[in-house]
């Protein structure tokens, strides 16, 4: 099954993504060429995913019987409170997220978002919620394709329960004569920063 996600998520560690990214970018830059990236915030990413439709992709993938049983068992039926110097709140029903810090977690993060770059020309680099958009970008033509694979990915969020935090979603231009152009999401023009 892990090799199995690994292939799925595309890479299977931070080191491995930002490599492989660095790669892409450094060879599109020395071939003259500029590439345009946005990194994607998903707000609250693991508290979000929502437990019946992340069944509904396990079972897509394969993953039933026992195994999607087990699965269902160890999300449902969870509760949480908060305590503040020893006052608490009342419990409350946890009805979606992964529970984080679990080995389980983020494996499950990955299968629920496997599909987000489905559509998209742009390429994509996904590990846990850090998720990089980008494409090399020479003309007008090539700003509005990243432009509609951006749109594509807010609708796949929208259509499964997720949201970007737009505030914290950015563009980084990379090449020595980027033209700069301007993305948005959700009607906010995102921010252009030299690093992220």
């Amino acid at each position: 099954m892990v090799n199995r996600l690994q292939k799925m998520s595309g890479l299977n560690n931070p080191r491995s993504n930002l490599l492989s990214f660095l790669e892409t970018v450094t060879s599109l830059v020395d071939a003259k060429e500029n590439v345009d990236a946005i990194y994607l915030d998903l707000a609250k990413a693991f508290d979000k995913v929502p437990h019946r439709r992340l069944m509904l992709k396990l079972e897509a993938h394969g993953i039933g019987g026992l195994v999607s049983n087990w699965i269902r068992s160890w999300l449902t039926d969870r509760r949480q409170r908060v305590i503040v110097d020893g006052s608490h709140s009342q419990w409350k029903e946890v009805c979606s997220g992964v529970p984080q810090g679990s080995v389980l977690g983020p494996v499950l993060f990955l299968i629920f978002i496997n599909d987000l770059d489905q559509g998209i020309s742009s390429r994509v680099l996904k590990f846990a919620d850090d998720t990089k958009l980008y494409c090399s970008v020479s003309n007008q033509a090539d700003s509005m394709r990243l432009q509609k694979d951006l749109h594509t990915v807010t609708e796949w969020a929208s259509r499964w329960q997720m949201q970007f935090n737009v505030k914290k979603c950015k563009v980084v231009h990379y090449g020595k004569g980027n033209p700069g152009f301007s993305y948005s999401m959700e009607g906010h023009c995102l921010e252009n920063v030299d690093y992220e």
